[in-house]
């Protein structure tokens, strides 16, 4: 996209922050994943930011591992052109994350295009393909390939059931958010109007 200098005061103290939120150790966990995931006709990157950023930028590879997640027949990306045109590739990225953000990754944890694009945030991309791995995981559909120790599980709803006795008791009793009900009283005290007893 743009060619940009150096950054310089401020800007270079934030990004060198992001910079450093970036782990090798996910990298090669997601490379592997994503390799395990698609099918092994894909070339596994050199280790390095730079590296994982060249392997991912042209948005074939999340294409087809967002296509992957799904049962066949069912992918969300039909087309998935081989193009050099700059504007296609960051198209192909945009329908990643909007298949991403379909297939239960929250808005929160996608990154923008331009994080990978121009390499700006790739800790926010190894955020999103960790939330995806974290989601394919938790669905358990068979559609997931790789370690179940990859990922974590995500919580699923723990829903309560009481019945109408137990609700009932619940209403009587005040709850310690309230404040309680002993300890300090009025007890003992004399009116405002009265004079103070000195003895």
């Amino acid at each position: 996209m743009a060619n940009r200098g150096p950054s310089y005061g401020l800007s270079r103290e934030v990004q060198e922050k992001i910079d450093q939120k970036y782990t090798l150790d996910l990298e090669a966990r997601l490379v592997d994943w994503i390799i395990l995931q698609v099918g092994g006709d894909i070339e596994r990157p050199e280790s390095g930011r730079l590296n994982f950023q060249s392997w991912l930028k042209d948005g074939t590879i999340l294409c087809r591992l967002i296509n992957s997640l799904y049962p066949s027949g069912q992918e969300p990306i039909k087309k998935i052109p081989e193009t050099k045109m700059v504007f296609k590739q960051m198209e192909k990225i945009s329908q990643f994350l909007q298949s991403a953000e379909a297939y239960g990754v929250i808005t929160g944890d996608l990154f923008q295009t331009v994080d990978l694009w121009e390499g700006k945030d790739m800790a926010a991309v190894q955020g999103t393909l960790s939330a995806l791995g974290s989601m394919a995981l938790t669905k358990d559909d068979g559609q997931y390939r790789g370690e179940p120790d990859w990922f974590h599980r995500k919580a699923q709803g723990n829903r309560r059931e009481f019945s109408e006795e137990q609700l009932r008791q619940g209403r009587s009793l005040i709850g310690m958010q309230m404040g309680g009900n002993t300890g300090a009283s009025q007890s003992g005290m004399r009116g405002y109007g009265m004079p103070r007893q000195i003895m």
